[in-house]
């Protein structure tokens, strides 16, 4: 109703069209609900259609509310100009050009003809959001924003108007801001699949999508958008390695960077991954995970990878785990640069008391993760005496820090 009457009210503006449009497409789930709420948290799996939700809603409102502040907030500016604002489904694209007054890229600004504003912010840098107000905000992938006191920022200054209120798109993981969202009574949530969508979405992706995530714990979170607990038994807990985690911009001192392998066994279709992770030690003896550059392919490509990598992060060492591949590994490594400095490792004792130690570190707040590793953190937290599935991640994670701690002298176990 409340649309319907500010359609009429707009006659045939090119808002009113476009809004149209939407709601002739859109899926029921899709529509900005109606009622008192002060959140709308739309917790979904990647291709439901989030980005297209909030920008939709945003377009709508700047166009029935003059002179109004809204703002929006991505994890970080490149997803502000490139998802949210110049995305296919982004502001640019869903607001009719006859509406746009002006667009900075520089400040991430745009300004409608009738002189409401939408600028966007970088959840990296919480400090900008000290100061504005707002009427309405988006928040997009919130799960994935580095600093939570972001969000008490932005909650700071939406305090204009009758009914400020915020949307929230994002895939779900296990925050505090997510919990502490789906608590509140006056929050109302819509939840879905990625497969919702499958009308709009390429079929062989969605198969590649089934083959891969089907059954596991990261398919449920980024396909099916469940909200996951902590796995009794596990080792690592997801709350700790959020809490540990640190943004992309952190730049350490490094006293040392290795890059670790765990090779698969074989290298077809359906072989495990070869794990390969970076990680630092930096002078404060804090350890540093930097990327997760693990694969599917021949010894040839994932050495490669692996050197690389190496020469990237102008790493120290390659240590890989020889159990299965033997003098393979460092004769495929010199076939590839022969000047890198190598270490063979191989296990003598089972993948958990390897792992325990390590584990230790990140109990002690030593271990940091710079930026998302989904694939990578899905097996720490999954992993239990129990689990079947070899973590080619986790032992590639296991060996780099064992490394980095043993080179060093300390601590005074030895796992291999």
């Amino acid at each position: 109703m409340f649309d319907k009457r500010l359609m009429q009210s707009l006659q045939s503006s090119p808002a009113a069209l476009a809004r149209a449009s939407w709601l002739g497409s859109a899926r029921p789930s899709q529509i900005t609900p109606q009622g008192d709420w002060s959140h709308w948290l739309v917790l979904a799996g990647r291709g439901f259609g989030k980005t297209r939700m909030g920008a939709e809603d945003i377009a709508w409102y700047a166009a029935t509310h003059p002179e109004e502040r809204i703002a929006v907030v991505a994890p970080t500016r490149d997803d502000i100009r490139g998802t949210c604002f110049e995305g296919l489904s982004g502001l640019k694209s869903t607001i009719p050009s006859e509406m746009i007054h002006s667009y900075n890229r520089s400040t991430q600004e745009i300004t409608l003809t009738n002189g409401a504003l939408i600028r966007g912010f970088s959840a990296d840098t919480p400090e900008r959001l000290r100061g504005p107000q707002f009427h309405r905000a988006w928040c997009d992938e919130i799960a994935a924003w580095t600093y939570p006191e972001t969000y008490d920022q932005l909650m700071l200054g939406l305090r204009l108007g009758d009914n400020p209120q915020c949307i929230i798109t994002t895939t779900p993981k296990p925050t505090d801001i997510i919990r502490s969202l789906l608590k509140q009574p006056n929050t109302h949530v819509t939840r879905g699949s990625t497969f919702d969508n499958a009308k709009n979405l390429a079929p062989a992706a969605l198969e590649r999508l089934k083959a891969k995530y089907e059954g596991t714990r990261l398919g449920r979170q980024e396909l099916y958008a469940e909200v996951l607990d902590d796995i009794e038994g596990a080792l690592w807990a997801y709350s700790t390695i959020e809490r540990l985690r640190v943004n992309k911009d952190v730049e350490p001192e490094f006293i040392r960077i290795v890059v670790a392998v765990d090779p698969a066994v074989t290298s077809g279709e359906d072989s495990d991954e070869t794990g390969i992770v970076v990680a630092g030690r930096a002078a404060d003896d804090q350890f540093y995970v930097l990327e997760d550059a693990s694969m599917r392919g021949s010894p040839d490509a994932w050495m490669q990878r692996a050197v690389d990598v190496f020469h990237k992060w102008r790493a120290d060492r390659i240590v890989a785990e020889v159990n299965n591949g033997g003098d393979l590994v460092e004769r495929v490594l010199r076939t590839k640069d022969r000047t890198v400095p190598y270490s063979a490792v191989r296990a003598s004792r089972g993948k958990i008391v390897r792992a325990e130690p390590i584990a230790a570190l990140y109990e002690q707040g030593k271990v940091h993760h710079v930026g998302e590793f989904r694939e990578l953190e899905d097996q720490l937290i999954s992993y239990t005496p129990t689990s079947k599935k070899s973590p080619d991640r986790l032992d590639a994670l296991v060996w780099c820090l064992t490394e980095l701690s043993l080179r060093s002298g300390e601590p005074a176990w030895r796992i291999s």
